[in-house]
């Protein structure tokens, strides 16, 4: 199958394509991408990404996001490499809310540095008692005089332990809900912050839980107003929502690839097992949904671009029918590939353990479901 053949969809313009292309060839050239240690690996991508300028997709320097080309790279990006995808995203999810309202300083200060790939981002949320329900977020982040001093802990947070700085999120009054909330940047060795508690998960990637305590950081790293910060995550969770469906198209595509090869060789009771009925309709059902998943996840992301309106209810839907498809799309592939499909560190039982995280992660299915059915409802 022609792995590019969408991007003459309407939703592209050349330079889509174009890019595709340049990121496949930088992709495709990559060794030890799924090195046992995650740390040394991601750290070594994000530094070859910022050397490639590919960095700038996801760190413009400013608000003006392309999603297309964000969700398009990590289809790319996934299609070869789990971590690759996740050390390109990282950069544009951990500096977004910079980009988005920070100060001409801290803009200054920080995403020159992240798109050439010599600063690590990361986004600090979610808490061991608040994940998809924010309002719950208990870290405390209290002035005095020219300093905010933070207290609290945060966990789950992708790049923990080898960021240079974070993006994190904490109250800043007394006031109820989200009113509250504020996003503020703290450097990695500010005094009074640690991220030592590191997280092991399926799919290795960097993931710690950082610590708070008389954390001191200076007024200026205030990003945007007191108290939006809430609107602020939601804002960047509107930019990076729909490349997660664009991850999940790139783990689907390289399951369906692997699958096409396997059941085209693999002899089984004197006929190859593409031979079979069974077989076919396997094939039929997983590339029918990565063609959907794909509509919508463009969809979405050229409403964005193009449009320049509030995607909330279309990012939702793709986020949501391109990871649950990914998920079926690549059992499928073990199913068809047999004992090997199990077998540590082949293709497929790889992207087996990388795409799961993909249904939780940026809100979860039931999270989409959630949205969706609110702004159906909004509007009904």
């Amino acid at each position: 199958m022609d792995r590019f053949a969408h991007y003459d969809w309407p939703f592209f313009v050349p330079r889509h394509l174009a890019l595709a292309r340049e990121a496949d060839a930088w992709a495709g050239s990559l060794h030890d991408a799924h090195g046992a240690d995650a740390d040394a690996v991601c750290r070594r991508l994000v530094a070859e990404l910022g050397k490639s300028g590919l960095l700038k997709h996801c760190a413009p320097g400013g608000a003006d996001f392309d999603v297309r080309s964000i969700a398009l790279l990590r289809e790319v990006f996934a299609y070869h490499a789990g971590l690759a995808d996740f050390a390109f995203v990282m950069q544009g999810l951990g500096s977004g809310p910079i980009a988005l309202e920070g100060s001409d300083d801290l803009r200054k200060r920080y995403l020159p540095r992240v798109a050439a790939g010599v600063a690590i981002a990361a986004l600090a949320l979610s808490e061991p008692d608040a994940g998809s329900d924010v309002a719950a977020l208990t870290t405390r982040a209290r002035r005095d005089g020219a300093q905010w001093v933070l207290d609290g802990a945060k966990t789950w947070i992708s790049n923990g332990g080898i960021a240079d700085f974070y993006v994190v999120f904490a109250r800043t009054s007394d006031l109820p809900g989200t009113k509250a909330i504020s996003a503020i940047v703290v450097d990695a060795g500010t005094p009074g912050f640690s991220a030592s508690e590191r997280i092991d998960i399926i799919a290795p990637h960097p993931m710690a839980t950082l610590r708070f305590e008389n954390c001191r950081v200076p007024v200026g790293n205030l990003i945007g107003k007191e108290g939006e910060g809430f609107k602020l995550a939601m804002r960047n969770l509107d930019v990076f929502r729909t490349t997660v469906a664009g991850a999940a198209l790139g783990f689907a595509r390289r399951a369906l690839d692997e699958a096409l090869v396997r059941t085209k060789e693999r002899k089984m009771f004197g006929h190859t097992l593409a031979d079979f009925q069974l077989t076919q309709a396997s094939l039929a059902d997983m590339a029918t949904g990565i063609e959907s998943s794909a509509l919508l996840t463009y969809r979405a992301a050229w409403a964005r671009d193009v449009q320049k309106r509030r995607v909330t209810r279309e990012a939702a839907m793709a986020k949501m029918h391109a990871t649950e498809t990914a998920q079926q799309v690549i059992d499928s592939a073990v199913q068809l590939f047999g004992g090997l499909g199990v077998k540590k560190d082949h293709p497929v039982e790889r992207l087996y353990r990388e795409v799961r995280a993909l249904r939780i992660y940026e809100g979860a299915t039931e999270v989409q479901k959630m949205i969706i059915a609110r702004e159906l409802l909004k509007g009904g």
